[in-house]
């Protein structure tokens, strides 16, 4: 182990365009650096001005990944905890927004003794007081900058990297550029010269990078690696390529067979670095070729970009490779679902899965899909909202108030059967007070909760423990006035928090869950979550 104070750093900035696979390369690097023994840390740092992604719409910005202590943060934190299977927090991720609410809420209250407050150096301090905080205890922090090299909106931050390797001196510091390698199919080679331009731009703010991660389509000959080395004055060894991969969990052995921990352990004057990916080898192996195959219909909303549900969809692949099989997801629009029924659409599933999702739009073809699940005893998981929903379709068809609703969705319905509570304990113990009025960030119940789960329910056998930790991430809350009517018709409450109810089961079936908790945020490839896992399990059985 390194001594703390001398954590080195590892800035992974990217160039050309955006959504390259910054955060997948820095996740497969911090991967490799874990399983050789180093204590790891992973930071991303997001240009863009609003305080948090909490209020931006999933098609604007993707998923929003909430940590274990209630930040609503950039979607690459999910990469990093399911690959280094490790729980992050607010520290791991901020904005320029948070950077200058803090910078100037520190100026009203004098705490610069009357300076004129700039970009440097009191922007490019703050932005360094946080990247050191991240670094405490750690051997090596990776830090991700989003964006893109040149944008106005990372110059900030781009000359704090650049301040850093001269106050930390060069060996704590290293420089991976990610950048593009496009194919230009007319010509039919593999072009350089965006590679180039990003780099120059790069040296013209100050900064030489140590690596180039190149994505491409296919791989990279040599001495194509070779004329990227000499233009761009890095070594020949330092020049990786990241080529399109099966599956995202590829890219650290992709990374491994080409030596990218040498170079790394050189610059940083680290000792021959030596990683132990076995498991991670066997796991690879069940998702590129498993001996089973199961169909999960994914009844959704915002179809257009699944990343929204990215921590989903991802933590079914976790559950598929521990299980040995390929999870099919079966992408439903709840829209269309209402519009020609659910038999055209989940006849042929082996499970049905109601994601978390806020707004009236697709509600009710989301509802009959529940009912068609609880129906023909398919199994069912309903996330967030769709534990909601699962509790408003068996009022509706079960106990017969056929006005059940959310008040989120009807204010005036004479059954809120999911309501809004004026009060509760936030993650830090302190009371948040909420109403229909309330802004709508920092208004959601977010975070970690302990949840006690019921004896002989799916919800204890799936995790074996009387009590569990899972994260939130929702505004209304199932109404306990319903408890006992729902209870003695068959649907009963199988996981409770504070008096909160945080799970329901259907007796009359084989494998009925909804839970008001997120199971797909603590779910990692080497450490599946047990609720998904459960899931998929009964889905495989359901099949057979």
């Amino acid at each position: 182990m390194l001594p703390t104070n001398e954590t080195k750093f590892i800035f992974i900035t990217g160039g050309v365009l955006s959504s390259l696979g910054k955060g997948i390369s820095a996740a497969s690097i911090a991967t490799l650096l874990k399983h050789a023994g180093f204590r790891i840390g992973i930071l991303k740092l997001d240009p863009y001005i609003n305080v948090d992604p909490g209020t931006m719409s999933p098609l604007e910005h993707g998923e929003v990944f909430v940590t274990k202590d209630g930040a609503e943060t950039d979607l690459d934190l999910g990469h990093y905890e399911r690959f280094i299977d490790t729980s992050l927090t607010q520290d791991n991720n901020f904005t320029t927004g948070q950077v200058y609410k803090t910078v100037i809420e520190n100026e009203r209250m004098g705490k610069y003794l009357g300076k004129t407050i700039q970009v440097v150096p009191h922007i490019v301090n703050e932005i360094k007081e946080r990247i050191f905080l991240a670094g405490q205890k750690k051997d090596i922090l990776l830090v991700e900058l989003g964006g893109t090299t040149g944008d106005i909106e990372g110059l900030p931050f781009l000359e704090t990297i650049r301040q850093i390797k001269h106050e930390l001196g060069k060996k704590r510091v290293m420089n991976i550029h990610v950048t593009l390698l496009p194919y230009i199919k007319a010509a039919g080679e593999l072009k350089t010269k965006p590679t180039q331009h990003s780099v120059q731009e790069l040296r013209r703010i100050g900064i030489a990078p140590h690596m180039l991660i190149l994505r491409a389509e296919q791989p990279v000959p040599k001495d194509l690696k070779r004329k990227i080395a000499y233009s761009c004055d890095v070594d020949e060894d330092s020049v990786i390529d990241a080529i399109d991969a099966s599956t995202i969990y590829q890219v650290p052995l992709n990374f491994m067979a080409q030596d990218i921990l040498k170079p790394i352990a050189e610059q940083l004057e680290l000792d021959e670095i030596k990683p132990n990916m076995d498991q991670w080898i066997n796991l690879v192996n069940k998702i590129n070729m498993p001996s089973k195959e199961v169909k999960i219909a994914f009844v959704g909303k915002y179809l257009d970009l699944k990343e929204s549900y990215k921590s989903l969809t991802e933590a079914l692949v976790h559950a598929g490779a521990n299980l040995d099989s390929r999870v099919s997801i079966k992408w439903v629009d709840s829209e269309k679902l209402e519009e020609e029924g659910a038999e055209k659409y989940l006849k042929d599933c082996d499970g049905i899965l109601v994601p978390g999702g806020f707004g009236k739009r697709g509600i009710e073809g989301k509802i009959e899909a529940i009912g068609y699940a609880r129906t023909k005893k398919i199994p069912f998981l309903g996330i967030c909202l769709g534990m909601q929903l699962a509790i408003v379709e068996f009022g509706r068809n079960v106990l017969g108030l056929k006005d059940a609703n959310s008040i989120e969705f009807d204010k005036n319905t004479k059954n809120p059967m999911i309501y809004l509570i004026d009060e509760f304990i936030d993650t830090n113990g302190s009371k948040q007070i909420r109403t229909t009025t309330s802004p709508l960030g920092g208004t959601l119940r977010l975070g970690e909760y302990e949840c006690e789960t019921k004896e002989n329910s799916h919800l204890r056998e799936a995790y074996g423990a009387s009590i569990i930790f899972e994260r939130h991430r929702h505004r209304y809350e199932a109404n306990p006035a319903y408890r006992e009517t729902l209870e003695a018709n068959g649907m009963v409450i199988t996981g409770e928090s504070n008096g909160l109810i945080e799970a329901v089961e259907v007796v009359d079936h084989p494998w009925f869950l909804g839970v008001q908790f997120h199971p797909e945020f603590t779910s990692r490839l080497q450490n599946p979550n047990p609720t998904i896992l459960s899931f998929v399990d009964a889905s495989i059985r359901f099949k057979q």
